[in-house]
């Protein structure tokens, strides 16, 4: 059984907190918030005696197995990073595990501060895009994998959200659906600067397309003009989508529905309940974390590495747009980047 803890108290790490209910190989036996009314509601609501308000003296006094990180990338009031601080301070005190929530990062600077991070930490650091581990997403995976549309030709993604709010969602599920090929080169395009002086900086939309390195071709678009509605609900970042399409069929997971056609099962399809679906993914993506913690062969499918080439990718759509060129990947993305976008849009 292992310990766990939780730096942060807000909406989504009530969303962690609850999954633990589909979670057998762990307990949540501490939180920690600079935010003392939030630190004791959540306790209160979730049973955790244990609660502080200095991230050092939690990991110094409960030594957790895994560390929940689930904190926006900036502090709050501030326009100060902070995904790489707390990183770097989990790592540094030891933590085997830890779970950081999307995105990983928001601009050049400090993608380049995790990369570097990623190469000296002994940390099994994994990145929190769920959709991976949602019930019918592992279906539909499993028919691809099987071989169940044939071989795999070509996939369409997109999110309404900006890019940097929903792509990473959106990126990792491609990933998960080829088997975690790495994306090699892009042609992106960007529009709309109103985004990019909030907490998560980005283009308003953006669209692109993408080759990996095992020759499939993807299509991505994010924003509200010009991505796909994938429900019926008004809220934007509900419209998350993957279609992937082969020789002899296809699959089709939407945020409130799903299709597939197949050479044995002809069409079949159905609505979703994504609150469902989202909270025993959230304790299949904590259980893969011990999983990996107990067997070094199972690597975490969203390990910090792969999702660091996702966020690179995304820098690439940003950087395509901006110089009207391929970008090659991995690339080194220019400090200054969100300047640039600043200019340019």
């Amino acid at each position: 059984m292992y310990k766990t803890a939780m730096l942060g108290c807000g909406g989504r790490a009530r969303a962690h907190a609850d999954a633990y209910r589909f979670v057998k190989g762990g307990k949540l036996a501490a939180v920690c918030d600079m935010n003392e009314e939030l630190l004791n509601k959540f306790g209160d609501d979730f049973g955790i005696s244990s609660r502080y308000t200095d991230l050092d003296e939690m990991l110094e006094k409960e030594k957790p197995d895994v560390l929940h990180i689930v904190t926006a990338p900036v502090l709050r009031g501030s326009n100060e990073r902070i995904r790489y601080p707390l990183m770097k301070q989990a790592s540094d005190a030891g933590v085997p595990a830890a779970i950081v929530e999307k995105p990983i990062a928001v601009e050049s600077e400090d993608w380049k501060q995790i990369a570097g991070l990623a190469e000296e930490t002994q940390t099994k650091f994994v990145v929190n895009t769920q959709l991976n581990f949602h019930p019918q997403n592992l279906e539909l995976k499993a028919d691809v994998a099987a071989g169940r549309i044939g071989e795999i030709k070509f996939l369409d993604a997109s999110a309404r959200s900006t890019p940097v709010d929903q792509g990473p969602h959106v990126l990792q599920l491609v990933s998960s659906y080829i088997d975690n090929s790495r994306p090699v080169r892009v042609l992106g395009q960007i529009s709309g600067g109103d985004h990019l002086d909030s907490a998560q900086p980005s283009p308003q939309y953006a669209s692109a397309r993408v080759q990996y390195e095992n020759g499939l071709h993807v299509s991505v678009a994010f924003g509200t003009a010009i991505a796909p509605t994938a429900s019926d609900d008004p809220v934007v970042f509900f419209h998350k989508r993957v279609f992937v399409v082969g020789t002899t069929g296809f699959v089709h997971w939407r945020f409130s529905s799903w299709e597939r056609s197949t050479h044995e099962g002809g069409y079949e399809g159905g609505p979703l309940n994504y609150g469902e679906q989202d909270v025993i993914a959230q304790g299949n993506l904590t259980e893969a974390v011990f999983d990996w913690l107990d067997h070094e062969s199972k690597v975490h499918p969203t390990h910090l590495k792969q999702s660091l080439a996702e966020f690179n990718l995304l820098l690439g759509i940003y950087y395509s747009g901006i110089t009207n060129e391929v970008i090659e990947l991995p690339f080194d993305p220019p400090d200054g980047l969100m300047d640039q976008l600043r200019d340019r849009l």
